[in-house]
């Protein structure tokens, strides 16, 4: 009988072929089951490029109405809508979700991997992000869109001045939104860490991948305090607990806390990856290596560190005190010091080549003028006293362009340009690609650099009408002037790209000489990316792509054929890229669609205030995710398998190191977040408070219950090495969990019946966030009986008992620190 483990070797036609119908996304209602990482990138990216038409759109609406004085163009409720959603879509909907895209199609072919650690979840996350924004979209086209402000500051979008659900759909909209977010953090580190190419050690990484592992840990990290506050305000929209309400204890200032916690964070999460365009196209375009590759990874580490300690930057204004003002104002001009390493080495990298001025250098030149008069703004507000002049004006609207839209958008263009041969396989037609970019280049700045000006004048932002004596009407009109020849520039760029894909000349591969992975294979890229995997033994980034593309394409790499028709890919380790397994990734499947679709049902019914319906959908949803895990493979013992030559390794579901453990190990650290966060929110709260004695209800019987159960669930990680007694601790922290569920739920309704003050708003927030743990520890515990009792655990296979022993040990210590906090905050308010 043949050994699956040792398939055999076919020619490169009949590779081809075999790889083909074992990775292909189908077609027809099929390709509604891909989760291949190609399309789901293509489908992040022209979706993203959609929202970005809309929202727009909707600023040559806000330009038209601000072109002259007094112009009953739109009423002030129109304009609320319009410059909230202009700004919502804008930053959650186009801005980050285009670079997720660009980094799910473009990111595993850079390192040298067939498909992302979890194909199914990139797929969810799609869909989440999809069904998220178009319920932002169709609430704008009923005209019930939020109107509060794309940062939706507190009291302005509390219930009492915003009511009715517009508020509602964009706290919901957008916690839907974030799922996506999260998901794709955890698929990219996971990704990079773990499915290098073998050989490619963390110093031989492209650049980009660099980039995009830490913007990936800072979405991880940032992204959290955002969905916190969004679930506070809407508890207090829904259910009059009243965290930000001044009257009862709350405070408006921590909803701006926890925005800007995730809000100065986006900023860097913005501009990071298109850094990483350029750090990987100047070099390709100048035909010469990137200069300090070494200083720039370490600049990227510290301004990820930096970006934390700076969301006062937004703050000043709002009565901090002086002594924390100087430090943020500090740390704010700080910041700057690894931006500039970075923008020096790439004009290092451009003077020590041979720039050609093609379309893409063009868009570069472009971003370096505008990027470096947003950073010098940026400098500006980061002091202090200047800030408080210029704080609510136009001159803020006009840095906040130039450095988001101005520090993105040339790099994304620029990426586009360099990447759409790999996408379509046709060379740019670039008739209209020069005039393009002028357009666009002067229309933007005749928009953006008025507003300087207008602001310098004493202009408010967020106005939508002002009188017709005020100074501000002919910049204001020559600013709307600027924004239709900015868009006249963006139709051409449409029309380009759409000449390029009917009429451009096809072409093999490589049309930059570039040294990266991507262009190693055929374009457009087959669904399996490489018909075997390279083994990389320099930086990857200056490679013979030629040579290594013709060895690849007849199978000499790691698995250079089918086995027994799964999809596979090499897992290595972490820092030396060394080979250590084999993972077996999942086919084509309506499950990430059908849980999307029940999941945006729930976020429906909440909206609906449907919160019965809303129990029983996410009972549903828990369900289907459920039927994402059988897998009839991991039911046996395969051992080693081939995966080049003699070399054989296990497969992942029989590594300790598999993908699945470390992305639990990351949802920890973004679930810590957040419960950090929350914890943050009670202190300041308590600070709020300022001496107010608050009387208590009884909490020692709940968070007993919480421990107990926690401590019980934590020991079955020191029984997971014998089968039998994990068995048993299964079982018992099932019951343990079940009972800590039922008591929980009656102790809540029965202490927290009436809610009085934003401090009892936090106790319940707390125990409500230790009710969902101990559910989902439940879940989890006789998920693992269920896998026990299967066979799908054995000495081998034991990464369903450590995923579950992850969460228990951090349910216990979140558990053991919530009691403590609790405490210590009622003795300090109860003693006032």
């Amino acid at each position: 009988m043949k050994d699956v483990r040792t398939p055999e070797r076919h020619s490169a036609l009949a590779l081809h072929r075999e790889l083909s119908e074992v990775w292909g996304s189908g077609s027809g209602f099929q390709r509604l089951a891909a989760v291949n990482h190609t399309v789901i990138g293509k489908r992040f990216m022209t979706t993203a490029l959609v929202f970005f038409a809309i929202g727009g759109f909707l600023g040559m609406l806000i330009r038209t109405q601000l072109a002259t004085a007094s112009n009953a163009f739109m009423d002030a409720g129109q304009y609320a809508q319009v410059f909230t959603m202009h700004g919502t879509i804008m930053m959650f909907l186009f801005a980050i979700p285009f670079f997720e895209g660009l980094s799910i199609y473009i990111l595993p072919k850079l390192i040298g991997a067939r498909d992302l650690a979890f194909p199914r979840l990139s797929a969810y996350g799609y869909w989440c992000y999809l069904f998220g924004g178009g319920m932002l979209i169709f609430a704008l086209l009923g005209g019930i869109a939020p109107a509060g402000g794309w940062f939706m500051y507190t009291p302005l979008s509390s219930s009492q001045y915003s009511p009715g659900i517009n508020a509602d759909i964009w706290l919901l909209g957008i916690t839907f939104v974030e799922i996506s977010a999260i998901s794709a953090a955890i698929e990219i580190i996971v990704t990079i860490l773990r499915l290098r190419a073998p050989g490619m050690s963390l110093d031989r990484m492209p650049i980009f991948a660099w980039y995009m592992l830490v913007v990936a840990a800072m979405m991880l990290i940032g992204f959290p305090p955002l969905i916190l506050g969004s679930i506070l305000l809407e508890a207090e929209r829904a259910f009059d607990i009243p965290f930000f309400d001044p009257q009862r204890g709350g405070s408006p200032l921590l909803w701006q806390h926890l925005f800007w916690l995730f809000g100065h964070p986006e900023v860097y999460i913005i501009f990071l990856p298109a850094a990483g365009a350029l750090s990987t196209i100047i070099p390709v375009l100048a035909g010469t290596r990137l200069i300090g590759y070494n200083i720039i990874v370490a600049a990227l580490i510290a301004m990820a560190f930096l970006s934390f300690g700076l969301w006062v930057h937004h703050m000043y204004t709002v009565g901090i005190p002086h002594v924390a003002l100087s430090f943020f104002s500090a740390a704010s001009a700080l910041v700057t010091i690894p931006t500039a390493i970075q923008i020096f080495a790439w004009l290092g990298t451009m003077a020590g080549g041979k720039p050609t001025m093609s379309v893409p250098m063009l868009h570069i030149i472009g971003f370096f003028c505008v990027f470096v008069v947003g950073g010098l703004t940026g400098v500006m507000l980061a002091m202090v006293p200047f800030d408080q002049q210029a704080h609510d004006t136009h001159f803020v609207v006009a840095h906040l362009h130039y450095v988001l839209v101005g520090g993105f958008l040339f790099p994304m263009l620029a990426g586009l340009y360099y990447w759409v041969p790999h996408i379509s396989g046709r060379q740019p037609v670039q008739h209209l690609s020069k005039a393009a970019f002028w357009m666009i280049f002067i229309g933007f700045n005749l928009t953006f650099f008025m507003m300087h000006l207008t602001g310098l004048l004493g202009m408010p932002r967020r106005v939508f009408s002002y009188p017709a004596a005020s100074p501000w009407e002919w910049l204001n009109l020559l600013s709307s002037i600027g924004s239709f020849i900015m868009a006249a520039g963006f139709m051409l760029v449409v029309l380009d790209f759409m000449l390029l894909f009917l009429y451009g000349r096809a072409f093999r591969r490589n049309p930059w000489d570039a040294g990266t992975l991507e262009w190693a294979m055929p374009t457009p890229p087959p669904a399996y990316a490489f018909a075997s995997q390279p083994e990389v033994t320099a930086r990857a980034d200056d490679l013979p792509i030629n040579t290594i593309a013709a060895e690849l394409a007849a199978g000499k790499g790691y698995l250079g054929f089918v086995r027994s028709g799964k999809m596979e890919t090499m897992g290595t380790d972490a820092v030396t890229g060394a080979p250590l397994q084999v993972v077996v990734l999942p086919g084509r499947t309506f499950l990430p669609l059908l849980s999307a679709m029940v999941t945006a049902g729930f976020f429906i019914a909440l909206l609906l205030k449907a919160y019965l319906i809303a129990i029983s959908i996410f009972l549903v949803a828990t369900l289907l995710f459920a039927v994402w895990t059988p897998n009839a493979d991991a039911r046996q013992e395969r051992g080693p398998v081939t995966a080049r030559g003699t070399e054989r390794f296990p497969l992942h579901y029989e590594s300790a190191d598999a993908p699945s453990v470390m992305a639990m190990k990351l949802a920890l650290i973004a679930d810590t977040t957040l419960f950090a966060s929350l914890l943050f929110g009670g202190l300041f709260l308590w600070i709020s408070a300022a001496g107010e004695r608050i009387v208590w209800t009884q909490l020692t019987w709940l968070q007993i219950t919480f421990l107990s159960s926690a401590f019980l669930a934590a020991l079955c990680g020191a029984a997971a090495g014998n089968l039998r007694v994990s068995a048993v601790m299964s079982s018992a922290s099932a019951f343990a969990y079940a009972t800590a569920i039922a008591v929980g739920l009656f102790l809540l309704a029965h202490d927290y019946a009436a809610v009085s003050h934003a401090i009892h708003g936090v106790s319940v927030a707390v125990n409500v966030y230790l009710i969902l743990h101990t559910l989902v520890g439940f879940i989890l515990a006789a998920f693992g009986m269920w896998r026990l009792a299967n066979g799908y655990v054995s000495s081998r296979r034991r990464n369903d008992l450590r995923i579950g022993t992850l969460w228990h040990c951090h349910f216990l210590a979140a558990t053991a620190l919530s009691f403590l906090f609790l405490h210590t905050l009622r003795l300090m308010t109860e003693a006032g």
